[in-house]
C-alpha cells in the first residue's frame, strides 16, 4: 500500500493506472485519493463508475450478459477483449463481438465538428462512440483502407506517415476511395483533406473491423504505417478481412523468427547460425557452441525491443528473461552476434513475388546499431561488387519465397565473403522516404500501385539491374537524438532503437553529405580542442583519426590511457583525469569540469563491452549532453567525421550551405525533376 499511495502522490504518466488499481482492489475511496492525488471528484466519480462496471461483468457469463450490461460495458470504454477477460468462463473477443452483435449493438459514426458549433459542419473527419443514437454520415460502401502509423514515439515516427500520405495520394490519383485510420492529430494523414473519409481512431482489430464492416470496403493496407498495423495483418486476415498487397500468412512468415529462420534456410539463403529459444539451459549451451556474443531477437516486436546482445552467461540470463516477457505469444530466437561486420538494407517494391523497385544502402555503423539509429549512406560508397550482387539474389529469392506484393526492407550482414541476411521486414521501412527522394521517385507509390494491380511501367524504377543511380550525388541520413529531454539515459548506440528523428542531406561525396546532414541535426563543429577516450582494444584504429584531427590543428586531451596510448603512437595528446579520479582541491585537469566549463568542443567516447570505467564513460557521455558538447560514441562515425573535416579544411567541399528540399526543387531544372511543381513529397 505504500508503494501505491507513493505512485498516487507523484504525477507520471501510470499514475491513472494506480488510480486503477486503488478502486479495482478497493483498497482505497475515492474521497481517500482525492485527498492524495488533488483530482477533482467528478473526474475520480467517472474512473470509479468504470471499475464498477467491471464487477458487475464479473458476477455473469457471457450467456447471462443483458443487453443493457452490454450497453454499459461499451460505453465505458471496455473493449470486446476486454470484456471477455472479465466475464466468468473461458470465452475470447469474437464470442464478445458476435453476441454484441446479435443484439444490435455497435458503435455510431460522427463528424468531428470543425466550426465550434457556429456553423453545421460537414466534414469527412469521423470518430465513432456508443453514445449516440444514430449515424452522422452514410457508410462509405467500398474503398480502401489504410491503416496510419499510430502516435509518434521512438520506432515509429513521421517516416511512417509520409509513406501513409503517399499511399492514400496514389490511391486517389487511381480512382480509388480512400479511407483513412489513424489517431495522431500531428500527422499529415490526419489532415481530412487527404483522403475521402478520415477516422480519428485507435489501431486496434476491434475498431477496424467495426469500420471495414460498416463501409463494406474492399480491402485494408497495412504496409505503411510501420509495426502496428502489421501486427494487425493475422488478427484481421483471420477475421476475415481483405488483406491488400502481401498475404497475412506471408507477412507472418517474416515476422516470426522462427518460420523466418527455417524458410530462409530452407531457400539458401546465408544466415548467422541460429536456434529457436526453448529452455534457458539450451541457449547457454548454443552460445557456448558457437562462442559469445549472441544476439537474442523476440517476434512482432518495434523498433529492436527487448532485442539485446550478451557476452557472459548472466548477460544473456537477464537478455532471456526481458526477451520472454516482452514476446510472451511468439518465439525468441537466439544467433551468433558477427562482430565487426558491415550492415547493408535492400529496400524494395514486390509484385506477386517479383521484384519491381530496387535501392540498396550501407550503414556507416557497423552492425549492432539499430537500423532506425544508424547513419544511412546510399549510393553506398564501400560495397564491393560482390557483396551488392550477394544483397540482390538473396533479396530476389526472399521475394520470391514470400511472394511479397508491396513494401519490403531486408537486413543484411557483411564480412569478408560472408553476406548474411539477419531480418525482412514485409512493409515499409523507416528509409523509403530517404530512399524514394534519392532515388528520384516514390517506393511507395510503386507499391501501391502493385498492391492494386496498377500499372508501374512509367515510373522509371530503379529495378535489380539498374546501376549507377543516383550518380552525380550521393545522399546520407542521420539521426537526431532527445538524450537531453531523458535525464539519466545513456546516449551509447545500440541494437534497441532510441533516436527520435533523421535529417537526410545530398553531396557531392559521402563526406560532404554526411557533414552537411551531421551539422544539420544541431551538430557544432569543433573549435579547438576534442577529449578522446577511447577502450583499449580500438587503439589502432582510434590512432589514424586522431592523427588526422591533429595534422588539421586540433588539441587533443585524453583520459590517462587514451593519452598514454596516443602520446606513444606518436600523436600530441593531454591527458585528463576521469571523474573518480580527481583529488579534492586539485587543479589536475578533470573531464567532466572541462566539459561542464565548454572548454572542450567535441567529446569522442567509444565504450566496449570489455570497458571497466563503466561509472565515469557513463558521466562523460551525460555531461556531454546535457551542457551540448557534441558527442560521438561510434568508432566508424568518427572516422568518416575525420575524412569529412580533413575535406573541409582543405577546402575540397564545394558548399556546406544545406538547402531545404524546397530551394533544392526551386534551383532544379525541367529536365532533372521528378515531380510536378505543385507536387512536394
Amino acid at each position: 500500500e505504500e508503494e501505491l499511495r507513493h505512485e498516487l502522490a507523484n504525477p507520471t504518466d501510470k499514475r491513472v493506472y494506480a488510480i486503477a488499481q486503488a478502486l479495482h482492489d478497493k483498497s482505497m475511496h475515492v474521497d481517500e485519493i482525492h485527498e492524495i492525488t488533488k483530482i477533482d471528484h467528478w473526474f475520480l466519480r467517472r474512473l470509479e463508475n468504470i471499475v464498477k462496471t467491471w464487477d458487475k461483468m464479473e458476477q455473469f457469463s457471457l450467456d447471462d450478459m443483458s443487453e443493457d450490461l452490454m450497453i454499459e460495458a461499451k460505453k465505458n470504454g471496455y473493449s470486446d477483449i476486454q470484456i471477455s477477460q472479465c466475464l466468468k468462463g473461458d470465452i475470447d473477443e469474437d464470442a464478445v463481438r458476435a453476441k454484441r452483435k446479435n443484439l444490435g449493438i455497435k458503435p455510431w459514426t460522427k463528424q468531428i465538428d470543425t466550426l465550434a458549433a457556429e456553423y453545421p459542419a460537414e466534414t469527412n473527419y469521423l470518430y465513432m462512440t456508443y453514445h449516440g443514437s444514430e449515424d452522422d454520415v452514410q457508410g462509405a460502401d467500398g474503398g480502401v483502407i489504410v491503416l496510419g502509423s499510430g502516435a509518434y514515439r521512438i520506432g515509429s515516427s513521421i517516416e511512417f506517415d509520409w509513406c501513409g500520405v503517399s499511399c492514400i495520394r496514389a490511391l486517389r490519383n487511381l480512382g480509388y476511395k480512400s479511407t483513412m485510420i489513424n489517431y495522431n492529430p500531428e500527422t499529415v494523414s490526419t489532415d481530412y483533406d487527404e483522403c475521402d473519409l478520415l477516422y480519428f481512431e485507435e489501431l486496434s482489430r476491434e475498431r477496424v473491423l467495426d469500420i471495414y464492416e460498416r463501409d463494406n470496403s474492399d480491402g485494408v493496407i497495412v504496409s505503411v504505417g510501420g509495426q502496428i498495423p502489421n501486427g494487425l495483418a493475422i488478427p484481421l486476415d483471420k477475421a476475415g478481412a481483405h488483406i491488400m498487397g502481401t498475404s497475412a500468412k506471408m507477412i507472418d512468415n517474416a515476422e516470426d523468427r522462427n518460420k523466418f529462420s527455417d524458410m530462409i534456410d530452407e531457400i539458401g539463403v546465408q544466415q548467422p547460425r541460429w536456434m529457436e529459444l526453448t529452455t534457458a539451459e539450451s541457449a547457454y549451451e548454443f552460445a557456448r557452441d558457437v562462442g559469445y556474443p549472441v544476439l537474442v531477437r523476440p517476434s512482432y516486436v518495434l523498433s529492436g525491443a527487448a532485442m539485446n546482445v550478451a557476452h557472459t552467461d548472466e548477460q544473456l540470463r537477464a537478455c532471456l528473461e526481458e526477451a520472454a516477457e516482452v514476446s510472451a505469444d511468439y518465439p525468441v530466437v537466439i544467433s551468433d552476434y558477427i562482430e565487426g561486420a558491415v550492415e547493408i538494407e535492400f529496400d524494395g517494391v514486390g509484385k506477386d513475388g517479383e521484384i519491381i523497385a530496387a535501392a540498396i544502402h550501407e550503414h556507416i555503423e557497423n552492425a549492432g546499431v539499430h537500423s532506425g539509429d544508424a547513419t544511412l549512406v546510399l549510393p553506398p560508397q564501400d560495397l564491393t561488387a560482390y557483396q551488392k550482387q550477394r544483397v540482390r539474389d538473396a533479396a530476389k529469392k526472399i521475394v520470391k519465397r514470400l511472394n511479397i506484393t508491396g513494401p519490403t526492407n531486408i537486413q543484411f550482414v557483411a564480412k569478408g565473403t560472408d553476406v548474411m541476411c539477419i531480418e525482412c521486414n514485409v512493409r515499409a521501412s523507416r528509409s523509403f522516404p530517404f530512399v524514394s527522394k534519392t532515388m528520384g521517385v516514390d517506393f511507395i507509390e510503386a507499391a501501391t500501385r502493385a498492391i492494386v494491380g496498377a500499372d508501374t511501367s512509367d515510373m522509371d524504377l530503379p529495378t535489380l539491374e539498374t546501376r549507377g543511380r543516383p550518380s552525380n550525388y550521393v545522399g546520407v541520413k542521420c539521426p537526431m537524438f532527445s538524450f537531453t529531454r531523458l535525464r539519466g539515459s545513456d546516449p551509447v548506440l545500440g541494437v534497441e532503437m532510441a533516436s527520435t528523428g533523421e535529417v537526410a542531406c545530398f553531396g557531392k561525396d559521402r563526406e560532404e553529405a554526411f557533414l552537411k546532414a551531421l551539422l544539420s541535426t544541431g551538430f557544432q563543429m569543433p573549435k579547438k580542442n576534442i577529449l578522446i577516450s577511447v577502450q583499449e582494444s580500438l587503439s589502432d584504429e582510434i590512432t589514424h583519426s586522431a592523427y588526422q584531427l591533429h595534422e588539421l590543428g586540433y588539441n587533443l586531451y585524453g583520459t590517462k590511457a587514451t593519452s598514454d596510448m596516443l602520446n606513444k603512437n606518436g600523436v600530441p595528446c593531454t591527458p585528463v583525469a576521469y571523474p573518480s579520479e580527481k583529488a579534492e582541491g586539485s587543479d589536475e585537469l578533470n573531464v567532466v569540469d572541462m566539459l561542464r566549463a565548454n572548454d572542450i568542443g567535441l567529446c569522442i567516447n567509444v565504450p566496449t563491452y570489455e570497458s571497466k570505467r563503466l561509472e565515469d564513460n557513463f558521466l562523460m557521455r551525460r555531461t556531454a549532453v546535457d551542457h551540448a558538447v557534441p558527442l560521438l560514441t561510434n568508432l566508424q562515425l568518427v572516422k568518416v567525421f575525420a575524412n569529412a573535416v580533413h575535406k573541409l579544411k582543405k577546402g575540397e567541399m564545394l558548399d556546406l550551405d544545406a538547402k531545404t528540399l524546397f530551394e533544392h526543387y526551386k534551383d532544379e531544372s525541367d529536365d532533372d525533376a521528378w515531380t510536378s511543381p505543385s507536387e512536394f513529397h
